[in-house]
């Protein structure tokens, strides 16, 4: 068994394992809370970890690849080949999410459960305006954008930081090949940040069923099903339409991710699985400069796992509320989501912000978010893991408009591949 494949299997191994020793904890220990906040530690660490290299990741293979493209139209026209998929990849989630929570009504079952519209839920509203969100596209200080894992400020530096090495010729040589040298340090420390995945699987899921307990998911157990049900839906949406440009290289594709779709799941967090969906993606055969430049711009203008939840929860608490909207509403609020749920990636439980922001504009009680909060990291899991699936897809689609998707070749864990 090659390595990627056993890391992912110790990964499975801790997540079963967690479900079971969690169960237990719940049911045996008269105050969880303890035991559930020193797991919590090890996630945080390891999560930590991963956010530790994220920054210098991005910047590293970003710079090198634009500077390797060399031609300025070029970065334009393959950035707009990737914004004008992430647009139609963000409406067809958007879109499923709406048609998904009119047809199965989930907050109607809920009607009896609903908080006292008066009730705080904790999470503090946030939303960008247009302005707001051009404005901080770019950033004050490229040293706080990567202190705070702004993500699209870091690719925008990068933008111009690629573009002047490019302009400049043979002179920032030796700068781009040390850049070049930190992406391939800063791949193999991943590596060894991953040995510790299993641990921190293990530990969020224990901690999680030690503290609300098995009884949380068979309370929301059909609104989570049918919410699942909508992400398996999005799954064969976005593998069909990547079948239609990659053909059956699309399950190959998927093969490659699978591990880090796994730990995305199992942590709730995609940025976790960032620097190994990198890898993945490198070793089906999408090159460097292409993977690195339209990944991290997925992980702001690409969460589709998080804007299908958006539309889905917020009619939700509507229906539970016995809010009807309109069809001109429903339209216009995945309007305002479209914007919305740009730029956040880096918000610790960003989907309810986002979701808090958005209740405000149309008058539904802030309260109703109490109904997710208590399963929301169950949630989460799936969006985490649908957005990985769903930026894996969008950039090997880009690579392939592009000519720029080679046969795939094996690679060592930690190893990448130069365009």
């Amino acid at each position: 068994m090659n390595k990627p494949n056993r890391l992912t299997s110790f990964i499975l191994i801790g997540l079963i394992l967690g479900i079971a020793v969690g169960y237990i904890a719940n049911k045996t220990l008269a105050d969880t809370a303890p035991f559930a906040e020193g797991l919590s530690q090890v996630t945080t660490i390891f999560l930590r970890l991963i956010k530790m290299i994220i920054a210098p990741l991005v910047f590293s293979t970003l710079v090198v690849g634009i500077a390797k493209m060399g031609d300025a139209k070029e970065v334009g026209r393959i950035g707009a080949k990737t914004l004008g998929w992430f647009f139609f990849a963000s409406v067809v989630s958007l879109t499923l999410g709406l048609i998904l929570v009119n047809l199965f009504r989930p907050g109607d079952a809920l009607a009896s459960h609903l908080p006292l519209a008066g009730s705080t839920s904790g999470i503090a509203a946030s939303g960008l305006s247009l302005k707001e969100f051009i404005v901080h596209l770019v950033p004050a200080s490229i040293v706080d954008g990567m202190a705070k894992n702004e993500i699209l400020q870091i690719v925008v530096f990068s933008l111009f930081f690629g573009m002047g090495a490019a302009a400049i010729g043979t002179k920032a040589a030796p700068l781009v090949d040390a850049l070049d040298s930190l992406a391939h340090v800063m791949l193999k420390v991943t590596g060894y940040v991953m040995y510790m995945a299993p641990l921190a699987v293990f530990a969020a899921v224990t901690a999680t069923i030690a503290k609300s307990g098995a009884g949380v998911l068979a309370q929301y157990g059909v609104f989570m099903g049918e919410f699942y049900l909508g992400m398996l839906l999005l799954w064969m949406t976005l593998i069909f339409l990547g079948f239609v440009f990659l053909k059956s290289r699309i399950f190959h594709l998927i093969r490659e991710v699978r591990g880090p779709v796994l730990l995305a799941f199992s942590t709730a967090s995609s940025e976790a699985a960032y620097p190994k969906t990198l890898e993945g993606l490198e070793r089906f055969g999408v090159r460097n400069r292409i993977a690195s430049f339209v990944l991290p711009i997925g992980y702001s203008f690409n969460l589709d796992g998080s804007m299908m939840y958006c539309t889905f929860a917020t009619v939700f608490i509507a229906q539970a509320y016995g809010i009807e909207m309109t069809l001109s509403q429903q339209i216009w609020m995945m309007a305002v989501l479209m914007l919305t749920s740009k730029g956040i990636a880096g918000v610790p439980r960003a989907s309810l912000v986002v979701i808090a922001a958005t209740l405000g504009q149309f008058n539904i009680p802030e309260a109703g978010l109490l109904l997710l909060i208590g399963v929301d990291h169950f949630l989460d899991m799936g969006r985490s893991a649908t957005n990985v699936v769903g930026n894996s897809i969008a950039t090997a689609i880009i690579a392939k408009w592009e000519g720029e998707l080679v046969a795939p070749i094996p690679l060592p864990l930690g190893d990448v591949r130069l365009p």
